[in-house]
């Protein structure tokens, strides 16, 4: 078990969150800073997620904010972690990462789900239709391929740019659904750990066991999204995770909103202690040593070939910190060089 970590390459995802007190602009530049640390610090990917109409969450419109990362690095690949493919036309998609592949040739990835990244409220401004559901991902996963795919001679309608490019794609997912699909398609998979680890272990074993070798992938390749705080100490890194706990909270009282500072106990009752501690069931905070023997044990549960890492303190210093942090218990940076790349 022990060094599995030291083999693993890391990620981060990023919502481009708000602050109390603080604003969009701010958010969006803490999130290009942060991807600039982290390609220093030797890490893999650099994903944003699409959500819709959350206080406090500004990564709505994903794949501008995708190319603003991208044109800020140079190396570090950047993606999205995911787009939801039923709120849009396949070829929109196609047109917008074709797009993102010419101009950062090499660097992007096409993470897609089939949520709607809101409540119903949004789905209705999305989709238009109510009645979708996110059951035809299959048929929209299958078009946008063929988008991207190399055009065919009599093909009437053509993603340019897109075409060709064969982008990696991933699919992600919160439960086995997109897990039996990527195993029939022969695509890669990961699991949102980071706020869904009911059944994360099972889908990834489903995943495994029904994978289907195909011309993206020779065997199973996976990740698992997973909330991680790293400080100098543990009762230091516990004190700064109330700001995701309080994050949390906030969404199940119906009152989202931006990160709030830090606190020294959690006003909650016992049945909101305890939704919270069950989106954060896979969590690990704490001092290097505490996370990296976590880790360990995580990666040993899961059996995944990457992690997808989530950290949201209060303080953008306290958030660099902490991946700092764990890039050096992990040696992300040697290892970067080193890893043979799976999955570009």
């Amino acid at each position: 078990m022990a060094n599995k970590l030291s083999k693993t390459p890391l990620s981060i995802l990023d919502l481009a969150h708000l602050r109390q007190g603080g604003s969009v602009a701010e958010a969006f530049h803490n999130t290009l800073d942060l991807a600039r640390h982290a390609e220093q610090w030797g890490y893999k990917r650099f994903w944003l997620a699409e959500h819709h109409n959350i206080p406090g969450v500004a990564c709505s419109a994903t794949s501008v904010l995708i190319g603003h990362v991208a044109s800020g690095t140079r190396r570090i690949r950047v993606g999205s972690g995911g787009i939801m493919l039923p709120n849009h036309a396949p070829l929109v998609i196609a047109e917008q990462f074709g797009t993102l592949e010419a101009l950062y040739p090499g660097r992007i990835d096409l993470g897609l789900g089939r949520a709607p990244g809101g409540d119903f409220a949004v789905t209705r401004s999305l989709r238009r239709d109510i009645a979708t559901s996110g059951d035809d991902f299959p048929e929209l996963l299958e078009e946008l391929r063929a988008f991207l795919a190399p055009a065919k001679t009599n093909q009437s309608v053509r993603a340019i740019p897109g075409a060709g490019t064969n982008i990696p794609i991933w699919l992600l997912g919160s439960s086995d659904f997109s897990a039996r699909l990527a195993a029939k398609l022969g695509l890669p998979f990961a699991f949102a750990g980071h706020f869904q680890p009911d059944g994360m272990v099972e889908a990834l074993e489903i995943y495994r066991r029904n994978f289907r070798p195909s011309e993206v992938l020779e065997r199973p390749h996976s990740m698992a999204g997973v909330p991680v705080m790293v400080a100098e100490t543990d009762d230091q890194a516990r004190y700064l995770a109330t700001t995701p706990q309080q994050m949390f909270l906030n969404l199940i009282r119906g009152n989202p909103g931006p990160l709030v500072p830090p606190v020294e106990h959690m006003e909650w009752n016992a049945l909101e202690r305890a939704a919270v501690q069950a989106k954060f069931r896979a969590a690990i905070f704490g001092s290097p040593e505490t996370v990296r023997a976590g880790l360990e044990k995580f990666l040993e549960e899961t059996q995944v070939d990457e992690l997808m890492v989530v950290s949201n303190p209060f303080e953008h210093r306290d958030r660099l910190r902490s991946y700092e942090l764990l890039a050096e218990l992990a040696g992300a940076g040697q290892r970067a060089e080193e890893v043979n790349e799976v999955v570009r």
